[in-house]
């Protein structure tokens, strides 16, 4: 999504404009998108939640799936409008980002100068006369901001998943162009779940965690519309099924294609890193299967 992103400084962007527009041709390609905790009501609704190894950060991350194969994204449609009621805050914060500043603790608002959303001619401007950023660059300062400290929370959420050896990997199988088994999913266990104790099932009430994980687990079968909508864009016979259940990984049949879903990307692009697992985490996760 991010091709060419840099600080936003008065010396580059001073006559930039920024294009209002519901065209979200941008995410096209994307079938994943990460989304926090905050999101997590409104987004089940529409698209199934599933965890994510975030090897950067030794951990996991929450993402929706927004396709059933890299590089499809079933909500965009052929004239770049967006087929959902919801739509995650990390694509509609698009082309803006935060990137890690040189002092601690502190960020940059960064942009795409590659996005057909920035113009010379048309849209709100970034900068007035004056030199002095517009109540663009100030929406756009406080909607990074509040992300920021959603993405926080959503960190924590994640740390007590796996502390408490709650993920547990998703195998699913659809029958989509091809029978393909996707892995890389990782859900949150149901049965281990409702074996927590009474002391700490009151410290998840306390944190302000049950709602998160409810709603991740009523997420699931949205896999079902994933393949409906699937079918309806290619055909009758291409996407007739998806059995999604929460079990160890096993190999594929030779009839099926193995689609191994990517690890989740950091919380900004900007900052996006290869780094292998810990041996640690390889540990955890092993226990967790």
């Amino acid at each position: 999504m991010f091709d060419q992103i840099v600080p936003v400084a008065l010396e580059r962007h001073r006559h930039k404009k920024v294009r209002n527009t519901t065209q979200f041709d941008y995410a096209a390609g994307f079938h994943i998108a990460y989304v926090t905790v905050h999101e997590f009501a409104r987004a089940a609704a529409t698209y199934p939640i599933v965890f994510l190894e975030d090897k950067p950060n030794d951990g996991f991350r929450p993402v929706v799936l927004m396709g059933l194969q890299p590089g499809e994204n079933l909500f965009v449609g052929a004239d770049g409008a967006w087929n959902a009621s919801y739509i995650p805050a990390m694509i509609r914060r698009y082309p803006f980002a935060l990137s890690k500043g040189a002092e601690e603790n502190r960020f940059v608002v960064c942009v795409d100068e590659a996005s057909t959303l920035l113009s010379d001619t048309e849209g709100a401007p970034m900068f007035d006369e004056k030199g002095e950023p517009t109540q663009v660059i100030e929406n756009v300062k406080r909607y990074l901001s509040e992300l920021q400290q959603m993405d926080m929370l959503t960190q924590q959420f994640s740390r007590f998943l796996l502390t408490n050896n709650l993920l547990t990997p998703l195998n699913m199988r659809v029958n989509a162009a091809q029978a393909r088994n996707i892995t890389g999913c990782y859900v949150i266990n149901e049965e281990r779940l409702n074996s927590f104790s009474d002391a700490l099932f009151l410290e998840v009430r306390a944190k302000g965690f049950l709602p998160a994980m409810y709603a991740h687990l009523m997420s699931l079968p949205q896999i079902e519309r994933l393949v409906q909508l699937s079918k309806a864009k290619t055909g009758p016979a291409a996407a007739t099924a998806a059995e999604p259940a929460p079990a160890a990984p096993e190999a594929a049949p030779e009839a099926a294609a193995p689609s191994e879903v990517p690890s989740a990307p950091s919380a900004e692009p900007a900052e996006q890193a290869a780094a292998a697992a810990k041996p640690a985490a390889r540990k955890r996760r092993s226990d967790a299967s």
